[in-house]
């Protein structure tokens, strides 16, 4: 439970339907609020930007890219944590993400373990 007497609501962004059906239910088993969206846009146009406690957002995404994301959310003064996922393991790329505020990058697959323990680290950080 966060401040409010809630569970923490954990968004999940990412083009794979596989990882959209198995992380929210992850999420959940971990005791957060889950929700996923198939795009970057599908989020944005949601209207639910500013409820999310914390993101789960896949880098490499057609169309608006999850650092596109981070960078708009930015524009609009939208300060919630990221958990940026990835299948590409690029050091460089993984840096300016955590440089431009991401909270981390994990790299698929990731351990069930790995993601409660970043999600939950960027909870306390955001």
């Amino acid at each position: 439970m966060n401040a409010i007497g809630r569970r923490a609501l954990v968004t999940v962004i990412d083009d794979d339907e596989s990882v959209r059906e198995a992380l929210p239910d992850l999420l959940g088993e971990f005791g957060f609020s889950a929700s996923a969206y198939a795009s970057a846009e599908a989020f944005l146009a949601s209207g639910r930007v500013g409820q999310a406690d914390c993101l789960v957002v896949d880098v490499a995404m057609p169309g608006m890219t999850g650092p596109e994301l981070q960078q708009e959310l930015k524009r609009r003064g939208v300060e919630t944590p990221i958990v940026f996922i990835t299948a590409y393991s690029d050091d460089d790329l993984q840096r300016r993400l955590i440089q431009q505020g991401a909270a981390t990058c994990l790299l698929k697959p990731f351990s069930a373990e790995a993601l409660f323990e970043a999600v939950t680290a960027a909870l306390s950080s955001g």
